[in-house]
């Protein structure tokens, strides 16, 4: 079988390049004697996939997609399209859908996860009131949809403090659907909240846990923490905490680095509850993201993702993992 061929997405500017946050990615296939290939992403999203795929070259053959999120039916869509013109994607709609969205994924990572519910239609009174009651019905939890959270505006539209207190849970879920708009991926996602200890700056000598906001982690020990100019630790421990992105193909772990809301901090957690989740997935290449519990409970897996669609911090040694894909 021929060595895959990565599809990137195009400049939007100049249909001839690759988007200038792929390039350096494109660049590293390249050297590496891989072969690469340009998608039109905003076609891909305006439902016109014929079009999105119109510059991949008929019988490309098999192939890995690095480029931005897509929707579960647009992907669907281009995977169709791909295999009209005699390319197939090595990560099939299934498989997508199963690593990107927690619906997916959360079956088989239950119990290395925090818990989680969610509606995949009306979120009223009485769904929400149903869904707080399976999620234990007190207690601090977060809100998502089955992709992301909207943790950058924490209090409005992502942490509940008390599920209990169900106008409260009404209204972060309610400004969170606003705030998404037609971006809501899926259905609304109730998290059970779990602290995280937060990173400190690397020149701290002595550094007390500080209480995160549930999607993050901790100084794991062993980390490796860069200096980051001007970073302030947050007032209230609302902010990111040193979680790590693991990389893997084919159930193995080619690449662990830092999330990309954390460039800065290296974690180096333990992988081998992991790993064998990962395979039980049985999702060819995916990303999990882990956070150290601030109780001293060990690492907890904080997102599953498609490794196709998930983001690299830039100065990220990535050669590895480009090579693990281009020899699959």
């Amino acid at each position: 079988m021929p060595a895959p061929t990565i599809l990137l997405p195009q400049d939007p500017l100049n249909p001839r390049r690759v988007d200038p946050h792929y390039s350096y990615e494109a660049q590293l296939v390249r050297g590496l004697g891989g072969e690469t290939a340009l998608v039109n992403h905003d076609a891909l999203l305006a439902g016109d996939a014929a079009e999105g795929v119109r510059r991949v070259p008929d019988g490309t053959g098999p192939a890995w997609y690095r480029g931005w999120m897509l929707p579960v039916p647009a992907y669907a869509a281009f995977v169709r399209a791909l295999a009209d013109r005699g390319c197939h994607l090595l990560t099939s709609a299934a498989a997508y859908a199963t690593a990107h969205e927690l619906p997916g994924w959360y079956s088989t990572f239950e119990g290395a996860t925090p818990d989680s519910v969610w509606l995949s239609g009306a979120h009223g009174p009485a769904e929400l009131a149903t869904a707080v009651a399976r999620l234990g019905g007190k207690g601090p939890a977060i809100v998502k949809d089955f992709v992301k959270s909207r943790k950058h505006e924490w209090h409005e539209a992502c942490f509940i403090p008390e599920l209990a207190d169900l106008p409260a849970v009404a209204r972060v879920v309610d400004r969170f659907v606003e705030l998404q708009g037609e971006f809501l991926a899926g259905g609304v996602v109730l998290r059970r909240f779990h602290a995280f200890a937060l990173a400190g700056s690397a020149d701290e000598e002595e550094e007390e846990p500080i209480v995160g906001g549930g999607w993050g982690p901790a100084r794991p020990n062993g980390a490796r923490v860069r200096p980051a100019a001007g970073r302030e630790r947050p007032a209230h421990g609302d902010g990111p905490a040193a979680e790590a992105r693991v990389w893997w193909v084919d159930g193995e772990p080619v690449l662990t680095g830092p999330h990309p809301d954390t460039p800065e901090v290296f974690p180096a957690p333990d992988l081998t509850q992991v790993r064998s989740l990962v395979r039980a997935l049985g999702c060819r290449f995916v990303t999990t993201d882990l956070a150290l519990r601030a109780d001293g409970g060990g690492w907890m897996v904080v997102e599953v993702g498609d490794g196709q669609v998930s983001d690299l911090p830039r100065g990220t040694e990535v050669s590895g993992l480009l090579s693990s894909l281009i020899s699959t």
